[in-house]
């Protein structure tokens, strides 16, 4: 066998065994995906909990229904927290929402400070020239989570302790298929007004008017803790779902260029062992007749 053909035939077994590696990764991708989807279900109840005892709190803080409308001022902080991810792979996605980020920024007052999860989102964001904090480490299955959120709280409720017009902004991207995502944005602080008079509707479960143990004030910050606690959770679960996502689109476009590959590496390696066997047994068709012609 041509030394061509062993070359080609050390590139198919490479070959693979790269597409062995992609097609795990794919796997690996779909159950992420499928764990983050898992734990955005779960919060949903204890979402509505918490809806319906924020509800609770602003009817006895204003009992007319009349939410007290909270606008930012032109004075108050501005600062975001973007979720992006730590490893490559991933196609476009940390330059989404940078991108996304940085142009909705761009539209409100004052100077942002940035609060990054995601050394490759990190990267991006820094060369927009914004004031970063992190980065902090993206989590690596939902259990890790919590960890993550109770750190963003900490250093967001310290940069926001003095301030009730400071506003607080997070960018992910949220997931919209198998492998399709869009970049999307929430405001948390200042708590929106129409958002309030929303919760001051809900129903209460029973003829029981509820009653506040402790002040509405402290049982109000507490359940705005919980509120804010959701909502860093459930963006931080979209935005690893999301990654996955991307990484599954893109092990799929690799498995199938590969897959190509290997159907041209295999079709030239047939056709030069054909060749290889045909010139064998020209030579020992041209041997034969030359013995034949001597006798």
């Amino acid at each position: 066998m041509t030394d061509t053909a062993q070359s080609l035939r050390r590139t198919i077994r490479s070959g693979a065994q790269l597409q062995s590696v992609v097609r795990t990764m794919k796997a690996l991708a779909a159950s992420s995906i499928a764990q983050y989807e898992k734990s955005m279900r779960a919060l949903v109840d204890y979402d509505r909990t918490v809806q319906v005892g924020l509800g609770a709190c602003l009817r006895h803080r204003y009992p007319s229904r009349t939410v007290k409308r909270t606008v930012p001022t032109r004075t108050g902080e501005l600062s975001g927290i973007v979720f992006g991810s730590d490893q490559g792979l991933v196609g476009q996605f940390n330059d989404v929402v940078s991108n996304y980020a940085t142009k909705l920024l761009a539209s409100l007052t004052g100077r942002a400070q940035i609060w990054t999860v995601g050394e490759r989102v990190h990267a991006r964001m820094a060369d927009t020239g914004q004031r970063l904090v992190g980065p902090f480490t993206v989590p690596n299955s939902v259990r890790a989570i919590s960890g993550l959120v109770d750190q963003l709280q900490i250093e967001t409720g310290t940069h926001h302790a003095n301030d009730e017009n400071a506003q607080l902004w997070v960018f992910y991207n949220r997931r919209l298929s198998a492998t399709l995502y869009e970049p999307v944005s929430q405001r948390l602080l200042p708590l929106d007004a129409q958002w309030q008079q929303g919760l001051a509707k809900i129903p209460w479960s029973n003829r029981n008017v509820p009653e506040l143990v402790g002040g509405s004030t402290a049982v109000l910050r507490a359940l705005i803790r919980e509120y804010l606690y959701i909502s860093l959770f459930r963006a931080c679960a979209e935005s690893l779902a999301s990654e996955n996502a991307s990484r599954l689109a893109a092990m799929q476009r690799a498995d199938k260029n590969i897959d190509d590959l290997l159907g041209r590496l295999n079709a030239s390696y047939n056709q030069l062992r054909q060749s290889a066997i045909d010139e064998e047994l020209f030579d020992v068709i041209s041997g034969f007749e030359a013995l034949a012609g001597s006798t």
